[in-house]
């Protein structure tokens, strides 16, 4: 494997760990190849609210260790809760070392400050039918299994892949909109709290681009977007950001057979999980 590249800040969310739809071997691929100095996790990690013991591939487990190794490793890791790990909150506050479990965070980037926090508070949805937002979330993953049959056939078919959803938001007038609401409502508050970038997830909508305020000033908005459909991230370095999307490193077939061996039988990957997340409950009180 190359050398891994060093990045000052690394902006990862909504990767959905234990859903189908999760691209858990190219999220491993992708932090293999790089040595950030923190490492931000911005919201919708582990998918809490479709999580089963009947499905929690190797793979993901692999994503978490690789995180874990990391900390060993001395970057700083925030873990920023979203909606779909919300359970998380509860802790919000808890610091192990390099470890830090928040709601929101602001950041000194350079000369300049971020504000950063996973978005869902923005969403009218979660605020007001958050029953509506589970039941469109178990759709949401209904319909990529479906996708991930139609493009296994479609790239034996040598056609290449397809995404329903990207489809369905880049045609539905509603969703175009609501996409424009929310970066925009998100920019309006950073600006008038003077933060110089805005960096969400949640809506899966990679983008990085400057905002203007209705009443003056602006803000560089930026959104991570996912590991389902858009495999994508925000990395910071020598005072540039970027969006980056997944490339295939050259050796995926290696990883993918190495993934394989270390693999686990479902009934005992459970209880591995368990083992991993111990804790004293009294450090919480």
């Amino acid at each position: 494997m190359k050398d891994k590249r060093k990045v000052e800040i690394v902006v990862l969310s909504d990767l959905h760990l234990g859903t189908y739809g999760c691209r858990a071997e190219e999220l491993l691929q992708y932090l293999n190849s790089i040595r950030p100095e923190i490492l931000i996790l911005n919201g919708d990690i582990i998918d809490i609210w479709q999580f089963s013991k009947r499905y929690f591939p190797p793979a993901h487990m692999q994503v978490i260790r690789c995180v874990t190794k990391l900390l060993t490793e001395g970057t700083q890791v925030y873990y920023i809760t979203g909606n779909h790990d919300e359970l998380l909150r509860k802790f919000k506050g808890f610091e192990l070392a390099n470890f830090q479990i928040v709601n929101k965070l602001s950041l000194p980037v350079g000369d300049k400050k971020a504000w950063i926090f996973h978005g869902d508070v923005f969403d009218v949805t979660m605020k007001h039918s958050k029953w509506l937002a589970v039941l469109g979330g178990f759709g949401y993953d209904t319909l990529i299994r479906i996708n991930t049959v139609v493009n296994w056939t479609s790239e034996k078919l040598g056609y290449g892949r397809l995404s329903f959803s990207k489809k369905i938001k880049n045609n539905v007038k509603g969703a175009i909109k609501f996409i424009n609401d929310f970066e925009n409502t998100v920019a309006e508050i950073a600006i008038s709290n003077h933060f110089d970038y805005v960096i969400c997830g949640h809506i899966h909508q990679p983008e990085i681009r400057e905002i203007k305020g209705k009443k003056g000033g602006s803000v560089v908005y930026m959104n991570s977007g996912d590991w389902i459909e858009n495999l994508s991230a925000l990395e910071y370095q020598n005072g540039k950001w970027e969006l980056v999307h997944h490339r295939e490193l050259e050796n995926a077939d290696e990883l993918s057979k190495e993934l394989l061996l270390a693999g686990m039988k479902k009934e005992k990957l459970f209880h591995t999980i368990l083992e991993e997340f111990q804790y004293d409950h009294s450090i919480f009180k």
